[in-house]
């Protein structure tokens, strides 16, 4: 009774209603995914009755601009702290805003603790306050990958490890109990690029030199609100209602009365101006998540569902044009090579262009070399053009920890090849090696093909080797620097088109669809992420070791950055 007076409150929520004199409010504290539900509703686990409040980027970019152009919205009140959401995704938003400031309305931000992504994003804001006890986290970025050997050690399991690609480390977790040098040099190196590049473009908003920025961050200069003020990253220190004050101002309000403002998630809902029909459109296909074969979902990349929509806008007259939106750390180089196949397909009958989010490797990367133009951002993580394959060895495990032993009969020689009961041989080790160089001599083969590069060149660069987008458009793996709209900007104008509306490709559940197919999965998943607590995404990893099939062409490791 309770989901269903849940759901019938969702499915009747009005259209929001923009009050004059108000102020957008962006908070960012749901979870951001690459393109939001079409009833922007949240996503219900109907057994654990619980809702997840999911926002999409497509939808904050969108409302941003709408934001400009509607005369009910005096400015934008940002009041974000923590982002879940990776440094792409930070920066396509971040860029809607410098691209709102041109309506001359303001931005104003506020936070009790900025970190170092809600700084990066509300550094573009006019006038920035923090709460006079907060803090703003300002030392570098970081990243700490968890090595699981010694747990595999103590368990008796082995990990054999086989890879193409001097960087390709995504074993590493497994056969290591730290980062190889030639790991460790990648991720310096991307940390250095995106931190740079985030220096930049916090030095042009705020006036700071960039050596004054690194000297504050490496010193940790900032310790406490009035540090923040005193090295100009912010310019007031208040508490919220002094700064609803500034707001009122700013929109005209009487001190006395209520400040009118309007989240985020109720302007998606408000009516925006409508655009003029045309029956030219431009197909946005999302490739979000893992690669793997057959079906996939909103959050992982089915090689089937993919390939038909891809085929869906090639055979469309009226799709003049298609961007993919990429973001994905790869997986099955099979299920990479079925989707390529379609965008080499595609690309003979119309432009194709690729957006990179926070992440197109590997898999990512396999799926959109083929493209007549590639777009990323400056910090997309992008590249990892390698091939690996882990094979468990368990036999001790069973034997020493649980008593269990095995005995095999079988037909052939190899019919008990890749078993997790056994060590390969050597003679299996071989074949493995031989057969990981074929796939890698056929990825860099595509992507020298679809780059104009020679295979040589292609291969020097790949390795398995992570780039940021600012070095691998230096090296020709990406084309242009910028967001969504940008690609669709460029594919439009290969396709010669001046009007023309988007449509998003594999079409959506519908709500009662999206409910149902969650029922089972949600719960558990809800279960063993609250059992887990943050070792919740490390035991994700693990589990996708334990599930792959086949050779991978997935990035190096879980590159998280903070």
């Amino acid at each position: 009774m309770i989901l269903f007076g849940m759901v019938y409150s969702l499915k009747n929520d009005t259209e929001a209603k923009v009050e004059k004199n108000s102020v957008l409010e962006i908070r960012l504290d749901e979870n951001i995914t690459e393109h939001g539900t079409d009833e922007s509703l949240p996503k219900i686990n109907p057994l654990a009755q619980t809702i997840e409040n999911s926002i999409g980027l497509d939808q904050i970019v969108r409302s941003i601009g709408k934001a400009a152009e509607d005369e009910n919205i005096k400015g934008i009140f940002l009041n974000v702290e923590q982002i879940e959401a990776g440094m792409s995704t930070v920066t396509e938003i971040r860029n809607a805003l410098i691209e709102f400031k041109k309506s001359k309305k303001f931005i104003t931000a506020y936070s009790e603790f900025y970190s170092q992504k809600a700084y990066y994003l509300a550094s573009v804001a006019d006038k920035i306050y923090l709460n006079p006890e907060g803090y703003l986290d300002f030392r570098g970025l970081r990243s700490n990958p968890m090595f699981y050997k010694g747990t595999l050690e103590k368990l008796d399991v082995e990990a054999q490890v086989i890879k193409a690609g001097r960087y390709k480390s995504f074993g590493e977790p497994f056969s290591n109990d730290r980062m190889s040098q030639a790991n460790r040099e990648q991720i310096e190196q991307l940390l250095s690029t995106i931190w740079d590049d985030m220096l930049g473009n916090i030095s042009a908003a705020r006036r700071i030199s960039y050596a004054d920025l690194k000297n504050i961050s490496n010193n940790l200069l900032i310790r406490k609100a009035a540090d923040a003020v005193s090295h100009k990253l912010a310019d007031e220190i208040a508490f919220y209602d002094e700064v609803e004050k500034e707001l009122k101002k700013s929109c005209g309000t009487e001190e006395k009365s209520k400040l009118k403002s309007i989240t985020l998630s109720k302007y998606i809902k408000a009516r925006g101006t409508e655009s003029a029909y045309s029956r030219n459109k431009i197909a946005v296909i999302y490739a979000v998540g893992g690669i793997s074969g057959g079906s996939g979902d909103e959050e992982n990349i089915g090689s089937e569902t993919i390939s038909k929509a891809i085929r869906k806008a090639r055979l469309d007259t009226s799709v003049k044009a298609i961007v993919m939106r990429v973001n994905s750390p790869g997986g099955s180089a099979l299920a990479s090579d079925v989707i390529w196949r379609e965008v080499t397909l595609a690309k003979k009958v119309k432009p194709f262009v690729v957006s990179m989010g926070d992440v197109a490797a590997s898999g990512g990367y396999y799926i959109s070399c083929a493209a007549d133009t590639i777009v990323a951002q400056p910090n997309t993580i992008t590249g990892s053009i390698g091939v690996i394959g882990i094979f468990l060895n368990t036999q001790k495990f069973f034997s020493n920890k649980l008593g269990i032993t095995f005995d095999t009969v079988k037909t052939g020689r190899f019919s008990d090849f890749g078993s997790q009961n056994r060590p390969l041989t050597a003679e299996e080790k071989k074949i493995g090696e031989g057969e990981v160089e074929r796939i890698y001599n056929g990825f860099i083969a595509h992507v020298a093909e679809g780059r104009n590069m020679n295979v040589a060149d292609v291969d020097s660069i790949g390795q398995g080797r992570v780039w940021s987008g600012v070095d691998a458009k230096k090296i020709g793996l990406v084309d242009v620097l910028g967001g969504l709209n940008d690609a669709i900007d460029i594919a439009a104008k290969m396709a010669k088109v001046g009007t023309y509306r988007i449509i998003s490709l594999p079409e959506q559940k519908n709500f009662l669809e999206r409910i149902l197919e969650n029922i089972s999965s949600d719960a558990k998943a809800e279960n063993v992420r609250e059992a887990l607590g943050e070792a919740y995404p490390y035991y994700m990893q693990l589990k996708k070791v334990l599930n792959m099939r086949g050779m991978q062409a997935r990035m190096p490791m879980e590159i998280v950055i903070e």
